[in-house]
């Protein structure tokens, strides 16, 4: 984690076609995104139901060379390392919500696996909730809408707890996920955000390109002037 932060943008693909998946993540990662985002709901820990392992497998035989993040919306994410693990998962981002008593065991599954380790934090969670097992991680997602359905409103009072991340853990690589797009990520960028993961702003622009490459700019020019982000 002592490596100089870089900035990441992920389009999630909860809004695409998700019958052209392939096609329109090859889209997606031609017009310069860095990372798919790549969301699983199990229709429990969140109302909606996505899609699983079988999926993300289908798609990394498609698209051999692309970082993959799953983002487990799920209640029991230790059921599911080994599988996304196979289906060729760089990164597990969980939520630590439904599993606070083994949250460092699945940590360990987790790196174990082969895949760097996300925690993730619902709104209604306080970002102390996750200071204890940032050791064990490689990044942390601070969600900026309630998981389980794509296109929410940006709650912009989430951001102090991304600017107590960036003050506290200076090289932590810190996402922000919900409602960011060109009106938000001024807020996400100040407040230390590096890795941004957009679904609605990215996948329904005329220009996906020109979206995210402005996007990684304001990141970018966060990250340059130095302290905060």
């Amino acid at each position: 984690m002592a490596a100089p932060l870089s900035a990441r943008i992920g389009p999630s693909i909860l809004n695409a076609d998700l019958s052209q998946l392939h096609e329109e993540s090859q889209k997606l990662l031609a017009n310069g995104a860095d990372y798919l985002h790549l969301d699983v709901m199990d229709g429990t820990f969140v109302p909606n139901l996505t899609f699983g392992h079988p999926v993300v497998k289908c798609l990394r035989n498609k698209i051999k060379d692309a970082f993959f993040e799953t983002h487990m919306m799920v209640q029991n994410p230790q059921q599911w390392i080994e599988p996304m693990a196979d289906a060729g998962v760089q990164q597990y981002t969980f939520h630590i919500e439904p599993v606070l008593d083994t949250v460092k065991d699945v940590c360990r599954k987790v790196r174990e696996s082969g895949m760097k380790v996300g925690l993730a934090i619902k709104p209604g969670t306080a970002v102390e909730a996750v200071q204890q097992y940032i050791d064990s991680a490689d990044m942390v997602l601070v969600m900026t809408v309630e998981p389980g359905f794509g296109g929410q409103k940006f709650m912009a009072d989430m951001m102090p707890k991304v600017q107590w991340l960036r003050e506290h853990y200076p090289t932590l690589d810190i996402e922000v996920d919900g409602g960011v797009g060109p009106g938000t990520i001024e807020q996400c960028s100040k407040a230390g955000a590096n890795m941004i993961v957009a679904g609605t702003a990215i996948i329904r622009a005329d220009d996906q390109a020109a979206v995210i490459r402005d996007l990684r700019s304001a990141v970018q020019s966060a990250i340059s002037q130095g302290g905060k982000c």
